[in-house]
């Protein structure tokens, strides 16, 4: 028998995800999805978008794990999402529409119309409210990706505070398109520094693709504000030692910091390289992600980013005896 006071502890799951170009068939006058379309030089169509779909799908559930021990993930973090109409496609009629996943998602001003999104459980996480964060972009950025804020409490009582983000990216070099990052992060440190100045032990996870490996100057933003990249040493059952491979090098643009106070409850990160998310590379040799396209040519895989798998340790209830 347990006795009074022993503290029981549940386990809560975060996925990251970076989906490569989920992107619906339809053109938005909007965006600049011209190249995602039947008639396009990707030819994407209806059933290779379906076909897509199912795989993002098939892809989270896998991430809970196997057998007994299988857990659906409270919550995912996805990026390079379209719209609305994908994400309910996803969540209401794809193969994944028996987790019963409830979504928010930011409406962006990114020229190509990618945004991020985060798809919970109501039974694990109840979403007390969530918002969008614009960047105002410095001299020379294009504008990008909002930043995805949602805060919930978990069925003990515990509140969580998420942010999902997708920095730019290093197309025009690493270090032109460095301040860019760092000004998208910055703007993510004045949100946690005003929910700390409320709750100094705030429960804070940041989750996304940075387009940033290891150490950078965006990174360290994070890390200077007491979060943890838990992700930083993350490897997968399989032999990936990040979440890209690019010219035969793995890397992690994908990070998860975690707050002080999660960090103390317990969590532990991997990556999930399961033998039906990778295909053999031909020219570096190894393994690398199965992605969806390769330039224009379609190779049918998942993404080219693998996910991550974050468990928190958290307290669950006190038992009497």
């Amino acid at each position: 028998m347990i006795s009074l006071g022993t503290l029981l502890v549940s386990v809560f799951t975060l996925v990251q995800l970076n989906c490569e170009n989920l992107f619906d068939c339809r053109h938005d006058s909007l965006k600049n999805d011209q190249e995602f379309l039947p008639d396009a030089y990707r030819h994407w169509t209806p059933s290779r978008y379906w076909k897509k779909l199912n795989r993002i799908g098939q892809e989270i559930v896998a991430c809970g794990g196997e057998g007994q021990q299988w857990k659906l993930p409270d919550v995912v973090a996805l990026c390079e999402v379209e719209n609305d109409s994908v994400l309910r496609d996803l969540t209401r009629r794809s193969l994944l529409r028996t987790a019963r996943y409830e979504y928010v998602m930011t409406h962006s001003p990114d020229l190509r119309g990618i945004d991020v999104a985060l798809l919970y459980s109501p039974f694990t996480f109840a979403l007390i409210k969530s918002h969008t964060m614009r960047i105002n972009p410095p001299t020379g950025m294009r504008p990008t990706r909002d930043i995805l804020y949602a805060k919930g409490v978990r069925p003990v009582g515990d509140t969580l505070h998420i942010f999902v983000i997708h920095a730019p990216s290093r197309a025009g070099g690493e270090a032109n398109t460095r301040p860019y990052r760092v000004a998208v992060v910055q703007r993510l440190c004045n949100a946690i520094d005003s929910i700390r100045r409320e709750d100094v032990t705030a429960n804070i996870i940041v989750t996304g693709d940075f387009n940033d490996y290891g150490n950078t100057p965006a990174l360290q933003l994070l890390t200077q504000k007491a979060l943890t990249d838990v992700s930083a040493n993350a490897k997968g059952c399989n032999g990936a030692k990040g979440t890209y491979r690019y010219q035969g090098e793995w890397g992690s643009l994908d990070h998860v910091f975690v707050s002080e106070q999660l960090c103390k409850k317990g969590v532990s990160c991997r990556i999930f390289d399961a033998p039906f998310l990778m295909e053999d590379e031909e020219k570096y040799g190894g393994k690398r992600p199965w992605r969806t396209y390769q330039g224009p040519k379609y190779l049918g895989g998942f993404s080219d980013h693998l996910p991550l798998v974050v468990t928190f340790n958290l307290p669950f209830a006190e038992s009497k005896p």
